[in-house]
């Protein structure tokens, strides 16, 4: 199997070249492609990502199907290119044969994947929706705690207000004990001092 055309490696790094002379002397970026817009992984990562052998991979690129390029002596796969490349062949799959082996209708296929869409953007406009409940829910919540400590806070300046009342009514219980004490012990020692 032919794992690069060697012709396209050297064609791209010598255009690569060219654009980075180009940048030097002009000092302004020079794109040839919007390569700024592409996402570029590791032949490695790439088959990780896809669950494709490199084998296809390379087969891929050397068909064209799939954009790469050499950077650092490594090569590198566009992201969305690949991306593409594996749609279309699993739409060609489903275009070519049902589960019986009979020929299914692009319409049929197209229908099934813009379902496949919608119910991928129910599950996340659903998932929106319980992220902002468990969001008004925490609000809620934080509402009742701040508003509970308010009350614990008033409650136990309560609290305090009457235990200073309550032990300023101590001290003149205490008071009016000594004073009625004092003032019987009087009227008892004027009785005997008359009884004499």
């Amino acid at each position: 199997m032919d794992i690069l055309d060697l012709n396209k490696a050297q064609a791209v790094q010598q255009n690569e070249q060219e654009v980075e002379d180009k940048e030097k002397e002009s000092k302004e970026p020079v794109v040839l492609e919007d390569l700024s817009a592409l996402a570029w992984l590791e032949l490695e990562e790439f088959s990780r990502l896809s669950g494709l052998p490199k084998e296809r991979i390379l087969e891929l690129v050397n068909l064209g199907k799939i954009k790469s390029k050499i950077s650092h002596n490594k090569l590198l796969i566009d992201a969305s290119s690949g991306t593409n490349a594996l749609i279309k062949k699993v739409e060609n799959n489903l275009i070519s044969m049902d589960m019986n082996g009979r020929s299914l209708e692009p319409v049929f296929v197209e229908k099934t994947i813009n379902t496949i869409l919608n119910l991928h953007d129910k599950v996340i406009s659903a998932k929106d929706e319980t992220i902002s409940a468990f969001k008004n829910e925490n609000m809620f919540l934080k509402d009742a705690l701040i508003s509970m400590q308010e009350v614990y806070e008033e409650d136990k300046k309560t609290i305090d207000l009457l235990r200073d009342e309550l032990n300023q009514a101590r001290e003149e219980i205490e008071f009016m004990k000594r004073k009625y004490r004092l003032m019987w012990g009087k009227v008892a020692d004027m009785s005997s001092v008359n009884k004499k």
